[in-house]
């Protein structure tokens, strides 16, 4: 469990003063980027249950509207109410009919139904991506709002499974990065430019973003991350070893 696998990386962030994580090296257009935020990444699942009964009954008020029809209501009803400014969540898969569930290894549902059948049940899973804790707490209340709406003849839950949490921007963070590009600059490279966290996936340094201020991304550059035939660039370890070891020796001095 993530409570138990990242709890001496918390134990080490209370006794630090900084975080950086050695994680791969962002580029845009060629050029070092440096990276100041993550964002979070956990997921949701939204389960719906409905009268049932022959299709010719629908929208009638004492049959209501069906699962499916709540589900896709509660699922538009988050991208018109739920939305914020560097928040994202999708819609990874979804189903519904007389009876539906998620498959043995998550990757989507099954179902099982008629034409002539109103749909019994529904069910959603997703993820959601923010940029700070205090955003996911934000949107998730968001999202439960919509919920508590139902359709007649419906009824809907959601959870939220923590995963990944964010790593906010802060003007501490912003002050460690002024002192990496002098570091840049002794060691004649470019100065580096902040990477929009959008352009970031989520990651470990987030469990202590809100201990420490950090840098995230000193490991070697490459491309094709997460996918086949992923490439390292062997030379960009080069500068890296030689900025990561100029920055951690300025950071020490008292």
């Amino acid at each position: 469990p993530l409570s138990v696998s990242r709890a001496e990386l918390i134990k080490a962030a209370k006794a630090s003063d900084l975080a950086l994580e050695f994680e791969g090296l962002a580029q845009e257009n060629g050029k070092d980027m440096a990276s100041i935020a993550r964002r979070s990444a956990t997921d949701w699942t939204l389960k719906v249950t409905a009268k049932s009964g022959h299709s010719s009954g629908i929208f009638n008020e004492s049959v209501g509207y069906g699962a499916a029809y709540e589900l896709a209501r509660i699922v538009d009803g988050f991208r018109r109410e739920a939305r914020e400014v560097n928040a994202t969540f999708n819609v990874g898969y979804m189903a519904s009919g007389v009876s539906a569930s998620a498959n043995a290894t998550d990757t989507g549902a099954v179902a099982s139904g008629k034409t002539n059948i109103i749909p019994a049940e529904a069910i959603a899973r997703g993820d959601l991506r923010t940029l700070s804790n205090a955003q996911t707490e934000s949107i998730r209340a968001k999202m439960r709002a919509v919920v508590a709406q139902p359709l007649a003849g419906a009824e809907a839950s959601i959870a939220f499974e923590d995963g990944y949490p964010a790593m906010a921007p802060s003007e501490a963070s912003r002050k460690l990065l002024v002192t990496l590009n002098e570091v840049n600059r002794d060691l004649g490279l470019e100065a580096m430019p902040e990477l929009d966290p959008l352009k970031r996936g989520a990651g470990d340094i987030g469990f202590v973003g809100d201990i420490v201020p950090g840098l995230i991304g000193f490991g070697a550059a490459g491309e094709g991350a997460h996918a086949p035939g992923e490439t390292m660039e062997l030379k960009s370890l080069d500068r890296q070893t030689k900025r990561a070891a100029l920055f951690m020796s300025r950071m020490a001095k008292p």
